[in-house]
């Protein structure tokens, strides 16, 4: 593959924002030559939350393994909706794969973010609402003592246990995704590819029902 593509004229993905597909492409750039819109890192045809956790994995991808996310960008064109349970689900899986590896001034940031992404699943129902309650509590799980430590900084907070009416969803996103990416582990890539695939398919789930049998969501 050459610094353009193997045909001269296909974007190649690399970091960051580009002016042109002549000086390659991120994710979210890609995608919008593929639907056919103007050349934009935040295009019409896919969910601004998904498109965020895109942007943020494809610039923490290390440059070996970033071209393999490729095979997903068909995936996120046309996956968009007003649905409000897509923010708050993406922020789940993004906080839940990170707090078992992030460091422990994220993992604060993260948990407390699942405290209160849990409040905000209670006012739901359905298969894609229990599989991000059970991604909270493995992650928990596997991270002891963030969770005593988020509900007592919430308390804190709100001592009279006022319920929390929205989240940052790209501040969690960034921060899990920098979490991930900045983690003391050797499978970096790979965590962070799969949490981009697993968003896509939860994505499809609420956004695209007609099409999801033929991609369930996994857990892990």
């Amino acid at each position: 593959m050459t610094a353009t593509s193997t045909e001269g004229f296909l974007p190649v993905l690399s970091a960051g924002r580009h002016r042109s597909a002549k000086r390659g492409a991120c994710f979210m750039e890609y995608a919008s030559f593929l639907a056919g819109e103007r050349w934009s890192d935040r295009p019409a045809c896919t969910h601004p939350a998904l498109a965020a956790l895109a942007r943020l994995v494809n610039d923490l991808t290390s440059d070996g393994a970033r071209s393999a996310l490729s095979t997903h960008i068909p995936s996120v064109v046309g996956l968009n909706g007003d649905d409000p349970r897509v923010p708050v689900i993406l922020s789940v899986l993004a906080a839940s794969s990170a707090l078992p590896v992030a460091s422990s001034m994220r993992q604060s940031a993260l948990a407390t973010g699942l405290i209160r992404c849990e409040q905000l699943l209670d006012q739901w129902d359905g298969p894609e609402i229990e599989r991000a309650r059970m991604r909270i509590r493995a992650a928990f799980l596997l991270a002891p003592g963030t969770e005593d430590w988020a509900k007592e900084f919430i308390d804190q907070l709100s001592p009279r246990g006022a319920r929390v009416l929205a989240i940052n969803d790209e501040a969690v996103l960034r921060t899990a995704a920098i979490g991930i990416a900045d983690a003391c582990i050797e499978n970096a890539d790979d965590r962070l590819a799969r949490l981009l695939e697993q968003s896509i398919d939860e994505c499809i789930a609420i956004l695209a029902p007609a099409t999801a049998e033929e991609r369930v969501p996994a857990l892990v």
